[in-house]
């Protein structure tokens, strides 16, 4: 659903400039990218994305946006130059909805607002740049983003990442883990040594799980340090790097920086290469607890990923002790959740696309879909993680040690009691905490 900017009740008439002279001064000064106190149009107008009609100035329309987002929960902001218009999107629990259409002749002073809030080059126009802003917003309300601004065919585009703790859980109990693997997460981050991973694509929340393991483990008697790329959040009590590749400060050298400082407990926001996996096995076998975070899809590939990144196996087996494999799923509104009972042609359509769910599922059953309210909009608030979580037990690490291959390792865990990312979504799912359709969307078919 399109967003209204605040305080907009009705959608907005076009405001006329009675004075010629006095608008073709505003589109000059829009495109010598001077700051202008000449007033772009705001408003929702009659289309899908609402056209920007109301007068008010730039910074007001850049705050509201910022706002806005931050009412409906939004981790990004796409600021996106087509050819005529300029989109706005936000990214709410994963997903992108478009919220605004801004006219093209604002394009120009809303980019120059933006440089020159984050400190970035305004006569720069075909390089990335990036950059962080503080806004100041109403009633003293104030909010860290990251930019990035990056060249289009069509101008600069412009991401905003906020950066609010607001709403956002770094308890471990909230974020979806449950049962054994909850119990295999507490067993690793109590014992003094070894390596914790979790694994999965970008935006599955694997930050924030190690974020709450922080929190956890975060007490007066432990040095913890972090190494990461970049910061988003602040624990207090805890050492936060960031990395400055202009400054030769990387995942590695970071790493070995940390390990000159008596470090108890050391997190690397990402196994990047060789190197850092080397340093962080040998910090993890020198009596360090080591946290960090690896792009593979599953829990069982990570093995041979780490051993193709130059970590002997047996190195490996003696210093992993979990892996936790994970995504983000979006949780259905429990105020709009419509209950429905599982049909054969619901079944049907399920083995269809997606066999490995539907041989879960039985006719008959009852299981909870998406509708859409006031509240939610769509029929979905907030998200959950879905989990695999791999303990490296005595069976599985002599199969590492004996050199096995992904498939041997599985076949150890499964009999083990491994429970698959998509076998916790059908939990989740039976739970009615979310349905069908986002279990589809981000759990993989292995085929």
């Amino acid at each position: 659903m399109d967003q209204q900017l605040p305080n907009q009740q009705q959608p907005a008439q076009q405001v006329q400039n009675p004075n010629p002279q006095q608008q073709q001064a505003q589109q000059q000064q829009a495109q010598q990218q001077q700051p202008t106190n000449d007033q772009p149009k705001e408003g929702k107008g009659d289309g899908k994305t609402g056209e920007v009609k109301k007068l008010i100035s730039i910074e007001k329309l850049l705050n509201s946006i910022i706002t806005a987002a931050l009412d409906q929960r939004a981790s990004d902001i796409h600021i996106e130059p087509e050819p005529k218009r300029v989109r706005v999107r936000l990214r709410i629990d994963g997903i992108l909805r478009e919220s605004w259409s801004i006219q093209k002749e604002y394009e120009q002073s809303l980019i120059f607002k933006i440089k020159i809030a984050g400190k970035l080059r305004t006569d720069e126009h075909f390089a990335p740049q990036d950059g962080r802003i503080s806004f100041k917003l109403d009633e003293g309300k104030k909010v860290d983003t990251r930019v990035s601004i990056l060249p289009t065919t069509h101008g600069e585009k412009v991401v905003f990442r906020l950066l609010t703790q607001d709403g956002r859980s770094f308890e471990l109990k909230d974020l979806g883990l449950v049962g054994q693997d909850f119990e295999m997460v507490q067993r690793a981050y109590q014992k003094p040594y070894g390596t914790i991973l979790t694994v999965g694509p970008t935006g599955s929340g694997k930050t924030t799980t190690l974020y709450a393991i922080l929190k956890l483990l975060n007490s007066p008697e432990v040095n913890i340090t972090t190494v990461e790329d970049p910061v988003e959040y602040n624990i207090v009590g805890v050492n936060h790097i960031q990395i400055n590749t202009k400054a030769d400060l990387t995942f590695a050298s970071g790493l070995r920086s940390i390990l000159r400082q008596d470090p108890d407990i050391v997190m690397v926001g990402e196994i990047r290469d060789g190197e850092t996996a080397r340093i962080a096995t040998n910090a993890a076998m020198t009596g360090h607890l080591v946290l960090s975070t690896l792009h593979t899809n599953d829990s069982v590939t990570t093995i041979p990923r780490l051993i193709d990144m130059g970590i002997e196996p047996f190195l490996v087996a003696s210093t992993v002790n979990l892996v936790i494999a994970q995504r983000l799923a979006r949780k259905l509104c429990e105020t709009c959740r419509q209950p429905y009972v599982v049909t054969e042609q619901d079944l049907t359509a399920i083995n269809r696309v997606r066999p490995d769910i539907g041989r879960y599922l039985k006719v008959g059953e009852q299981l909870f879909r998406e509708k859409g309210c006031a509240n939610c909009t769509d029929g979905f608030q907030g998200r959950i993680g879905l989990y695999e979580t791999l303990q490296i037990t005595k069976d599985i690490r002599d199969a590492i040690t004996d050199n096995a291959n992904a498939d041997k390792i599985f076949e150890i865990a499964r009999k083990e009691g491994l429970v698959l990312i998509v076998e916790d979504g059908i939990n989740k799912l039976r739970a009615g905490v979310t349905s069908i359709s986002e279990v589809n969307r981000v759990t993989a078919l292995k085929v």
